[in-house]
């Protein structure tokens, strides 16, 4: 049922544990997403990262009040929590789209979103601003920017943050948030994302780390796709995630089933013994934490 109370949760990415829909990568398995909870519980995980998908968003059960109770109830089953939504939709259909009247129906669909996250204690979610959805350049910056802002009084209310995870520099994406004015837009880091953008995590971290409330984990090439932890351009080893996750109180998704008991192992051993690590990892990437959250 679940597993023991750690300092930073340690989930999994949806569909990790299941045979893959339609053959696809990430994508919600639409018909047989309970089937997960249990097997993650057995694994000893604290939650699942829900995905909302662009395509069968209607058969989501984030989409329905009928939907979110039943979530609840296999989350209480089971004692597996969803602490957050990768929304996906937004990469087909990103809030700041040049067709307005999709742009409009995608800030129906996050409002939506929030609503549920909100009865279902979801701490984040994830707005994808990569590849086909990317801010690019100045003007749809200002697109999105004047787009989000109309959600984020209602992501105050509800207390769920609306986590961005873009492929921005630290300066830019520094300036998105600050421009942004809410401690509820807050930061994906996804670190296989940065390496193969080949960004300094010294130089993100320093820059927006007391920002980051959901660290995705996995590795890429510089430039490339994705590889087993430690085989691409990533400079964090397992024990540094762990401290930053407990710096900054981020939850832990992995997206390689091989790497979720390295990492529990080292969650349960630093429950204990965090303040020498912590320091350390502070001391070298230069971070500060954060009292205020």
């Amino acid at each position: 049922m679940g597993s023991q109370r750690r300092i930073n949760p340690i989930g999994i990415m949806q569909g990790r544990l299941l045979p893959k829909y339609k053959g696809r990568y990430q994508a919600h398995p639409v018909g047989y997403w309970q089937d997960e909870f249990p097997k993650a519980a057995e694994l000893g995980l604290d939650c699942i990262e829900f995905i909302l998908d662009y395509n069968d968003a209607d058969q989501n059960p984030l989409m329905t009040q009928e939907g979110g109770k039943e979530i609840q109830a296999v989350c209480e089953r089971t004692g597996v929590k969803v602490m957050s939504v990768c929304a996906d939709y937004f990469m087909e259909a990103p809030l700041h789209s040049e067709n307005n009247q999709k742009a409009e129906r995608s800030i129906e669909v996050l409002q939506q979103l929030l609503k549920t996250a909100a009865e279902l204690g979801v701490r984040d979610i994830v707005i994808p601003c990569v590849d086909q959805s990317s801010i690019k350049n100045e003007q749809v910056r200002a697109i999105f920017i004047e787009a989000i802002t109309t959600v984020i009084p209602n992501a105050e209310r509800s207390g769920v943050n609306l986590s961005l995870e873009t492929d921005l520099d630290a300066k830019e994406f520094s300036e998105l948030l600050s421009s942004l004015d809410s401690r509820r837009v807050t930061v994906n880091y996804d670190i296989g994302n940065s390496a193969s953008l080949g960004y300094n995590p010294i130089d993100e971290l320093s820059t927006y780390g007391e920002r980051i409330s959901d660290i995705h984990i996995k590795d890429r090439l510089l430039d490339g796709g994705s590889v087993v932890l430690g085989g691409g351009g990533q400079t964090l080893d397992c024990s540094s995630i762990i401290c930053l996750s407990c710096i900054i109180k981020a939850h832990l998704l992995c997206k390689h089933i091989v790497m979720i008991k390295v990492l529990m192992f080292l969650s349960n051993s630093l429950n204990g013994l965090n303040h020498i690590w912590i320091n350390n990892f502070m001391f070298y990437f230069h971070i500060q934490k954060s009292e205020s959250k």
